[in-house]
């Protein structure tokens, strides 16, 4: 099985997709159902045993929230 290069994206998208995308991701959640969703042109799978967590910085000149979806790779 080939490996996947490692990868480290950001992508923004206009407020309604983003809200499309949350809602999507909310009710896969809720109904335990794996989410696909497609990041700069490559579909990810995020299994429905993945972890969530929201994760906040602060520096001198911004703040951020990031909601953060993790697995382990099987």
């Amino acid at each position: 099985m080939r490996s996947k290069e490692e990868r480290d994206v950001e992508k923004n998208y206009p407020k309604a997709d983003f809200v499309a995308k949350l809602r999507r991701l909310a009710d896969a959640i809720e109904n335990g159902e794996r989410f696909d969703i497609q990041i700069a042109g490559e579909r990810i799978y995020v299994p429905v045993r993945a972890e969530f967590t929201i994760e906040h910085e602060r520096s001198d000149d911004e703040e951020e929230i990031e909601f953060q979806i993790k697995w382990q790779k099987e």
